[in-house]
């Protein structure tokens, strides 16, 4: 069963083809999982998994943070006084 978006071409093996939404039932994408995962890899376009007309999963391409860690983590430390006094045992606090 193909929902809205989803149809096969078979030329000389075969292909899905996405051609408007990105919806497609469990039951379709288990049958062409790797063919959607590279779509999803190739166009960058995220997926919908319906679960009896439902949507229940989104898939979709993994971004990838292009900043250093340095950058990610500047301006998250609030305070940082005595940075140069040894820490005592009392100074942690249990969590």
């Amino acid at each position: 069963m193909v929902i809205l978006s989803v149809m096969i071409k078979t030329i000389q093996n075969p292909v899905l083809k996405v051609t408007r939404m990105e919806q497609i039932s469990k039951t379709e994408f288990k049958a062409h999982a790797l063919e959607v995962l590279r779509e999803i890899e190739k166009s960058g376009k995220a997926r919908i998994i319906t679960d009896h007309g439902k949507p229940t999963i989104e898939i979709k391409k993994l971004r990838q943070r292009k900043e250093s860690p340095l950058q990610i983590l500047k301006g998250t430390v609030l305070e940082y006084d005595a940075f140069d006094e040894p820490v005592g045992v009392d100074d942690w606090k249990n969590a």
